[in-house]
């Protein structure tokens, strides 16, 4: 391992790439507690949930955000083939031509902001996880989960866990026989 590689991994942590990283997480769990393992042997192998990174990523989720799936998906499949999901594009469209794609006002003042923050997501990808969460979280409309999930499946970061998700919640009530939510 080369000097600079080294030094990125230190770091940022480490970064699951393939379904053999998951695959060896999942291990560590089964061997480390005997629940995981009871949970692992009824769901059979976990999948790699890694998606895109970048802009579109994050606008992406705040499409997503308190509607159905079904909705997010055809609102993002509206800004796609209008070519609304770059920075450039955001900020250059007009709010008629962003509220006919379906974004409400207030999604409008959040995409537009987050195309205005300037990040640079790229560099995301090497810097530390606290330090992508809260350069997202600076931005109207991204909180902490937002920030998270982003680190967690656009750059594949082991380190980070959303406490605050409720289906996580959910599935340590059931796997830790727990009679309310852990929070």
């Amino acid at each position: 391992m080369g000097q600079e590689t080294a030094v990125t991994a230190k770091t940022i942590g480490r970064v699951i790439t393939s379904r053999a990283c998951v695959d060896e997480g999942a291990a560590w769990l089964a061997a480390y507690d005997e629940r995981f393992a009871d949970a692992l042997t009824r769901t059979g192998p976990l999948p790699l949930r890694l998606r895109a990174d970048g802009f579109a990523a994050v606008l992406g989720a705040i499409v997503s955000q308190q509607v159905s799936v079904a909705s997010a998906n055809a609102i993002w499949g509206r800004l796609k083939e209008a070519g609304l999901t770059g920075p450039r594009k955001i900020m250059w469209a007009s709010d008629e031509d962003l509220r006919a794609c379906g974004l409400s006002r207030q999604k409008i003042r959040y995409a537009r902001e987050l195309a205005a923050a300037g990040i640079r997501f790229p560099a995301l990808r090497d810097q530390p996880s606290d330090e992508v969460i809260e350069t997202l979280i600076v931005v109207p409309g991204i909180g902490r989960w937002t920030a998270e999930i982003y680190a967690m499946f656009s750059l594949g970061r082991a380190d980070v866990f959303a406490p605050g998700d409720l289906a996580l919640q959910e599935a340590a009530r059931m796997l830790f026989n727990l009679d309310a939510r852990p929070s």
